[in-house]
């Protein structure tokens, strides 16, 4: 019997088995994908969740989340926390959404921004997307000086210790971290009340400062992009060795980054 022959004939015409001729996706679901899919959506707050939790939270039986659980975490998109036997999404979930980001209009309208930053200031130049916690870099323009300070996609920005971290503080749906705060450097925050300070400072100016708060010897600042309902979209940033992106170098950058991050807003449907 040939292959063809074995296929289900649907009443729409389309067979199980092969590609819909209309190029729209099946209207037949796989109960189970369904079930795993429930899964990972119980666990999307980031919180650590036991298997009757899960169960609870998606109506579906304790032993079948079990197993699903266990699959899941085989092929690494969730985590089993072996202190408390719960169970948390992981970071391959990052690396999907890191692929998605790769083909976000984001990135190509910004790209051009990015470079003329880096021909203005000599510095290298940044473009982070913002998320549940921490802001993540997905794209970047190396300076042009000999020295430079080095950016690594997929790098998260410490919300109170970089001038990136700061903007999706201020402008983002993201709390502020809980005490106490690490200390990474001499002049990190770690006072939550200067924090908050800090934060006020950076919605009234519309840019964020950052000098040996991460890393010695590195200094930043950054500027929010915001999308069509007013929503924090994407976050520029200008860095380098704090040696020569020093207090005066950083306010010549300003207003050239402010000038960037609102046509970028604009461009991106932005008002105002």
């Amino acid at each position: 019997m040939s292959i063809a022959s074995q296929a289900t004939a649907f009443p729409n015409g389309q067979e199980e088995g092969t590609t819909a001729r209309t190029g729209q996706p099946a209207v037949r679901h796989v109960a189970a994908a369904e079930r795993a899919l429930s899964v990972l959506d119980a666990l999307q707050d980031g919180d650590e969740l036991g298997t009757n939790e899960i169960a609870r939270r998606t109506g579906i039986n304790a032993s079948t989340v079990s197993r699903l659980l266990a699959t899941l975490a085989e092929r690494r998109y969730v985590e089993h926390v072996p202190a408390t036997g719960r169970y948390r999404l992981s970071l391959r979930l990052v690396e999907l959404g890191n692929a998605v980001l790769g083909r976000l209009d984001l990135r190509d309208l910004a790209r051009p921004h990015l470079r003329a930053l880096v021909r203005s200031t000599g510095e290298t130049a940044t473009l982070s997307a913002p998320g549940e916690h921490d802001a993540v870099t997905v794209d970047f323009e190396h300076g042009s000086a000999a020295v430079r300070s080095v950016a690594q996609l997929g790098r998260p920005s410490v919300g109170h210790a970089t001038a990136v971290g700061k903007v999706l503080l201020a402008f983002g749906r993201v709390e502020p971290p809980a005490p106490p705060l690490t200390a990474y450097a001499r002049r990190t925050i770690t006072d939550p009340a200067r924090l908050a300070d800090e934060l006020d400072r950076v919605r009234r100016r519309g840019f964020a400062e950052s000098h040996d708060e991460r890393e010695e010897g590195l200094s930043a600042i950054a500027a929010p992009v915001h999308g069509g309902r007013a929503e924090l979209a994407g976050i520029v940033g200008v860095q380098g060795p704090s040696s020569r992106f020093d207090a005066a170098a950083r306010r010549a950058a300003i207003p050239l980054l402010l000038e960037h991050t609102a046509d970028l807003s604009r461009d991106l449907g932005a008002r105002g």
